[in-house]
């Protein structure tokens, strides 16, 4: 009895720590860390530039209010809504990255990426990815044997990424293709497709990667800053060799709260796609390791919370969740590995942290879900009967 006493303990705490609670409070945490360091990071900058100090952090205080209404909406909605509204979702994802196109889309940088929408302006990637995952979690789950043994079942999910790749290059936004495309592709692996089939598809997106390098000056110069920025700190790799002054003055603990002199005109967009950058500098390793060990967290709990849907039965929402759990864990390794000199500069946001109110809505929205997920899957292991009702498989009786 004594021998099992320690094995019966340990049980126990296993089952007490829920990766929805991990979740949810890990997603908190940062969303609170994120306001702090945005008005860290763009006071002195919003004074100089627009003449109040308070821009942007005030601005990052509506987006997060609105992000939470909207998590708490999400988590209200049931997952059979978002399996039968695939062919909506897959309809509203390519219209936003055509109608950015036009006229209506605004420029800026040299991207065109956003609609205005009243006072803010809205990031069309962010809601096309969110789009897209839902529509593909659908399709596999009604087309799985036909994915899993058949060439055309497999190319069909490929061509509709591929249309919403060229969209989103046209813009140019190449960091948001590689997240879609790569948490895409993830998803449909995990659906149980050979690694055979993927050869030819990595093979030619690689080499359509190097095409798009090559033919696009901006783009190769930002490759051979990522390869040496010191050799031209001033112009090229000035962005890159700026992060990583933030991090060497950051040292073990940093320089304090509000101390970073690197956010004071040095290093460009401190507040969003070098966020981390200014945490490493006010806070130091210790602080980088914690929002590391805060993203680490969120993106397991999301893949157990998937993995314990998949056991259960619910194909679509285990589907569902590890496309979003990937969209979120791509994201902030892409952005993180900037910032750190690891991989070449990309326009994306740090999930949850960076300003910016399409990315903080949309990631609001899959944090939701994923709670949805679990919620859904608890109610149905302890109600069999309302649950296989209220389920995740029989909300779509559509075809392609």
């Amino acid at each position: 009895m004594d021998a099992t006493m320690p094995m019966m303990s340990r049980s126990g705490i296993l089952t007490r720590i829920q990766p929805l609670h991990c979740l949810i409070l890990s997603a908190s945490a940062l969303l609170v860390l994120g306001v702090i360091m945005i008005s860290s990071a763009s006071m002195d900058m919003a004074a100089e530039t627009l003449g109040n100090s308070y821009h942007y952090i005030a601005r990052q205080l509506i987006f997060a209010a609105i992000g939470c209404g909207l998590a708490l909406g999400a988590v209200n909605v049931p997952l059979a809504w978002w399996e039968r509204s695939g062919w909506l979702l897959l309809g509203v994802g390519l219209l936003v990255l055509v109608l950015v196109l036009t006229p209506v889309g605004r420029t800026v940088n040299g991207s065109t990426r956003w609609i205005p929408f009243g006072l803010f302006n809205i990031q069309v990637s962010e809601i096309a990815k969110l789009c897209l995952i839902a529509y593909l979690a659908g399709y596999v789950v009604r087309r799985r044997e036909e994915l899993v043994h058949t060439w055309i079942g497999f190319m069909r999910p490929v061509a509709v990424l591929a249309v919403a790749s060229v969209l989103l290059v046209i813009e140019p936004d190449f960091g948001a293709t590689v997240v879609l495309m790569t948490a895409s592709l993830g998803m449909i692996f995990l659906s149980g497709v050979k690694l055979s089939r993927f050869l030819p598809l990595i093979a030619i997106c690689v080499v359509m990667g190097v095409v798009l390098v090559v033919t696009q000056p901006y783009r190769l110069k930002r490759v051979v800053s990522y390869l040496d920025p010191w050799k031209d700190q001033f112009d090229t790799g000035y962005q890159l060799t700026q992060s990583l002054i933030a991090f060497g003055r950051g040292e073990w603990v940093g320089v304090g709260l509000g101390n970073s002199i690197q956010k004071l005109f040095y290093l460009p967009e401190a507040h969003t796609d070098f966020i981390f950058a200014i945490v490493a500098e006010e806070f130091g390793l210790l602080g980088s390791l914690l929002v590391l060990g805060l993203f680490v967290t969120l993106v397991v709990s999301g893949f157990v919370i998937a993995r314990r849907a998949e056991k259960a039965g619910m194909d679509f929402a285990s589907c569902f969740a590890y496309g979003i759990t990937l969209i979120i864990g791509l994201q902030a390794t892409i952005n993180i590995g900037v910032n750190t000199g690891l991989l070449p500069t990309k326009g994306l946001t740090l999930p949850l942290m960076s300003y910016g109110g399409s990315s903080l809505l949309v990631m609001c929205i899959c944090i939701g879900v994923l709670i949805r997920v679990e919620m859904e899957r608890i109610d149905q292991q302890e109600n069999p009967e309302t649950g296989s009702k209220a389920g995740v498989r029989g909300g779509a009786s559509y075809d392609d």
